[in-house]
């Protein structure tokens, strides 16, 4: 019987059982240079042992290994059944991992622009960037289309700075003084260019690529001498652009990328003459890229891009035939509304849709900007007339949340991207759907939700079906804030507000607390709800028409049992059962869209007394409306129904009734109730 031993056995370990030095034999056959001598006395002794044992002992020990043996296989068993369960278990609820096509990882990347990516949280491309990366940084010409919020700035600043750096014009690349640029972008507005600049200078620094933006309203000296030390990048907006073009201080003779942004804009804007002169700057076609991104395909950009983009321009449109142009992103809202109103009922929207987010207010011209931004708390003025400089400072302002609520003019409505908008308002429905889209876009953008709202008055009626058929939006009509929504909002705020006081003022005001409980006659829930009132800067609320937003106003409805056909059939009933000084405080009068009855204001004193005046005629009914019924578009050329006054008012632009001895008087331009004789103010509001 062999035996390998790992050392020669001492005379005390000869008497051990066969058994074990086989198993110890096995296990040692590295050692086949011990001496033979040792093995012959090994085996000897094992078989002297096992001659020895009694036939009771060797019978006993083969039980007890036989015991030992099914034991371990029963447990062996048992413990591979177990694991196979649980395996079988880990396996059912294991689920596939789902990879994201669109994850930075699956791009030709470089490394230290995905850390700039992530830097920003960024993990994965947008539709429109994973869509157009591969074609632009394979060389070829593109038109992107998507909708707007939808990441249309990254599409092109991250595939031309990889071209640059790490692709097929990174042999091109130039690094000394007065090098002539790489990329020109061209974009409609300064703060668009500002913006794409921004984007620039975040990655592109972080290659190496150096970026100068130019525009007008800031010094020619300045852009001047950057252009002169050398850039690889020229963000800018054609006018400016072509200033310098014709100066001699840039040069394209070196240019790899010509990008237009917004180019939809471009056209709106007057800038066709400046941009086709710039495009055809370029010397040799054949050797630059061009890149040209919209949110929307007028017939000019179409012409363009047959003109100066090459015949094997690649196409990434997202949006397609599709009708829904809009962000879908963004829930989508019109509220009739008298300009009058305006004042009183945008901080009521602002508490109720922006949840707590920032609000971006247009307006139509620059005057109502200004004005409406001095009466809105805490709310800044962004357009045309104001420096370049300052504007910047406001925008700043704006992203970093030292301010809520920007007004602006369309100057602020393309390509601003700015986190956090949760609220846009129009002051008037856009004439046409374009400026809708864009305006609207400026929420819910990379992703995220958003609340957009058209103020309108029943002559606009005809822009909001117009912009739900073109554009494929259907809005939702919503009635003014209410007191109870307002409420609800405010009071949420200002309960926070007061949990948050700091318990050190409790025994400087127990006092006066004390005092107020015992004397005013009030529960202290009353008392409270009056001091969450004051909080929320609500010491008094009021109804509101649902017709016009008005406060202090009331919609009516009436009806004869009979149809009408004009505004006139409808006075022509009231004045047969209510004085003439009642009849001329109507407002707004328009008829319902099934023609049988008509919808109208009144002051909220004279609300009883229109009701009580039904009893006076035959089939007449007048009842107060909780929710406007759908109502006749009227002629936008045509006035308001009072007297041929819009909205009945005196000759007074944006209605209200004014002071100074007359209906309307005043000219106050946002309405509201004048005092006497002051003429009242263009917004509105009474004057002390």
């Amino acid at each position: 019987m062999p035996s390998l031993l790992l050392s020669s056995p001492q005379p005390d370990e000869t008497m051990k059982s066969k058994s074990k030095k086989s198993k110890g034999s096995d296990s040692m056959e590295g050692e086949k240079k011990k001496s033979k001598k040792h093995q012959k006395l090994e085996s000897e002794e094992g078989e002297v042992e096992e001659a020895v044992e009694t036939p009771s002992k060797k019978e006993k020990k083969e039980k007890k290994e036989k015991k030992e043996k099914k034991k371990r296989k029963k447990e062996s068993d048992d413990e591979g059944s177990e694991t196979s369960s649980d395996s079988d278990l880990v396996a059912l609820n294991k689920k596939p991992k789902i990879e994201d096509p669109n994850a930075i990882v699956n791009f030709r990347i470089s490394d230290v622009l995905r850390e700039r990516l992530k830097s920003k949280g960024i993990e994965s491309l947008f539709p429109i960037q994973a869509m157009t990366f591969d074609l632009i940084l394979d060389g070829n010409d593109l038109v992107g289309r998507a909708r707007t919020g939808q990441g249309k700035t990254l599409a092109f600043v991250l595939p031309i700075l990889e071209s640059l750096t790490n692709g097929k014009n990174k042999d091109t690349k130039r690094t000394g003084y007065g090098r002539p640029p790489s990329v020109l972008v061209l974009l409609p507005t300064r703060e668009l260019a500002n913006q794409v600049h921004a984007d620039f200078e975040f990655y592109g620094g972080a290659v190496g690529l150096t970026s100068c933006c130019i525009y007008g309203g800031t010094p020619y000296r300045t852009q001047e001498m950057a252009l002169k030390k050398g850039v690889d990048i020229v963000v800018g907006a054609p006018g400016r652009i072509k200033d310098h073009l014709e100066r001699g201080n840039l040069n394209l003779k070196n240019l790899k990328f010509r990008v237009l942004d917004e180019a939809d804009e471009m056209l709106n804007m007057g800038f066709v003459d400046d941009v086709e002169l710039i495009l055809g700057k370029v010397e040799d076609v054949t050797k630059v890229q061009t890149l040209l991104f919209s949110a929307t395909l007028p017939q000019w950009v179409q012409k363009l891009q047959k003109r100066f983009l090459k015949d094997d321009k690649k196409v990434a449109d997202l949006v397609g035939n599709e009708r829904l142009k809009a962000s879908a992103s963004v829930r989508h809202l019109v509220l009739p509304c008298n300009h009058a109103a305006m004042p009183q009922i945008i901080p009521d929207l602002i508490r109720c849709y922006s949840s707590g987010g920032r609000t971006i207010i247009f307006t139509e011209t620059k005057e109502s900007a200004s004005e409406l931004a001095g009466l809105i708390s805490g709310a800044r003025a962004l357009h045309g007339d104001i420096v370049q400089a300052q504007r910047e400072v406001i925008l700043a302002g704006f992203r970093s949340g030292r301010f809520q609520v920007l007004v602006a003019t369309n100057v602020a409505a393309r390509g601003l991207d700015i986190s956090d908008v949760q609220l846009v308002i129009q002051c008037e429905a856009p004439r046409d759907v374009e400026a809708y889209i864009h305006r609207s876009g400026r929420t819910g953008r990379a992703g995220n939700s958003g609340v957009a709202i058209v103020l309108y008055e029943p002559r606009q009626k005809r822009r909001i079906s117009t912009i739900e058929r073109e554009s494929g939006v259907k809005f939702e009509h919503i009635s003014a804030p209410q007191p109870a929504d307002v409420a609800e909002s405010a009071g949420s705020e200002a309960a926070d507000a007061i949990s948050n006081v700091s318990d050190s003022v409790v025994p400087v005001f127990r006092k006066q607390a004390e005092e107020l409980l015992n004397s005013s006659g009030m529960s202290p829930v009353e008392l409270l709800a009056k001091a969450l009132a004051k909080a929320a800067g609500y010491t008094d609320i009021k109804k509101r028409s649902i017709l016009s937003s008005m406060e202090n106003y009331a919609t009516l409805l009436l009806k004869a049992g009979k149809a009408m056909y004009t505004p006139s059939f409808a006075f022509t009933i009231l004045r047969r059962i209510l004085p003439d000084e009642r009849i001329s405080a109507i407002k707004g009068m328009s008829l319902t869209a099934d023609g049988m009855g008509a919808v109208f204001d009144v002051p909220s004193e004279d609300v009883d007394t229109f009701v009580e005046a039904q009893e006076n005629g035959n089939m007449i009914t007048i009842e107060v409306l909780e929710a406007l019924p759908p109502l006749q578009e009227k002629d936008e050329g045509r006035g308001g129904y009072s007297g041929g006054r819009r909205f009945g008012g005196g000759g007074n632009r944006f209605g209200g009734r004014g002071g100074g001895g007359g209906r309307g008087g005043g000219g106050n331009r946002f309405g509201g109730r004048g005092a006497s004789g002051s003429g009242g103010g263009r917004f509105g509001g009474r004057r002390n």
